[in-house]
């Protein structure tokens, strides 16, 4: 038995198709020749059999891109942040000071400060001849298959999810000389949020090894998708449902702000 999904357009269509004829047979009691091929022709006409569906493109993160150009490289480089990418500017800049070195308003040294060391050296925008630069952040995208995936996989729906999550188990360190770490437990899966003092920072970590049966995909691999406040760092094998991608963004918006009214005590 196979149940239409009513949230992708073909589970859609299919469902109105189904209302459309139920409407029809309610009508006349039975289901006319003439009516059901009018109604098939109108229906068939949404369809696009002409070519394979494109593949939807998601962000699954950001980076910032650096190119630097000058008479003799052309050279294109990633950073995590504009600061990493800032600094490895000022330094090309600092090893190749005499190249500025002696014109107006230009120190004998660079300075300490990576901004200062760019601008003095680069100069003005409009003024710039053999060297230049260009800093932005860009997303990094991921084209998702408009297909399903070839074993058949099909990420648990919204009633499963659900239970799963108001079934989630929080698992706290019983004390100071505790070895274990504090986690929380869903669908098999453990997160681990805890201080890292060897890190100098908070570290999260996350352990599929024990993940639920219909989270595992059939090479093994469970759908992972990781945000750090509204930016995603990390995604692979998510394919978030169009239709409901936006709704899902709001109520996630929503709890966000009940969320900051209840810090501020509001």
């Amino acid at each position: 038995m196979i149940t239409p999904d009513p949230t992708t357009p073909e589970g859609a269509a299919v469902i109105d198709l189904h209302e459309q004829m139920e409407d029809l047979e309610k009508r006349t009691g039975e289901w006319p020749g003439a009516d059901v091929v009018d109604i098939l022709g109108l229906w068939l006409a949404d369809f696009d059999f002409t070519r394979a569906p494109a593949p939807t493109r998601w962000v699954t993160g950001s980076t910032w891109v650096l190119r630097r150009q000058d008479r003799h490289e052309d050279v294109v480089t990633l950073w995590a942040d504009e600061a990493s990418a800032l600094a490895s500017l000022a330094q090309h800049a600092r090893a190749n000071w005499d190249n500025v070195w002696g014109a107006d308003g230009i120190p004998d040294s660079p300075p300490a400060n990576d901004r200062r060391a760019v601008d003095l050296y680069y100069g003005p925008k409009d003024e710039r001849d053999d060297e230049d630069y260009w800093l932005y952040a860009d997303d990094i995208g991921r084209l998702a298959p408009a297909m399903p995936t070839p074993d058949g996989f099909r990420f648990p729906g919204e009633e499963f999810c659900t239970e799963a999550n108001s079934a989630a188990v929080f698992h706290p360190m019983t004390g100071p000389y505790d070895e274990g770490l504090p986690c929380i437990e869903v669908g098999g899966v453990l997160v681990f949020a805890y201080l890292d003092p060897d890190m100098q920072a908070v570290r999260v970590s996350v352990d599929l090894d024990t993940a639920i049966e219909q989270l595992v995909r059939g090479d093994a691999t469970v759908p992972l998708h990781v945000e750090v406040g509204n930016a995603t760092v990390f995604s692979a094998g998510a394919r978030p449902v169009p239709a409901k991608a936006w709704a899902g963004r709001m109520r996630w918006l929503a709890r966000r702000v009940r969320w900051m009214r209840w810090w501020r005590g509001d």
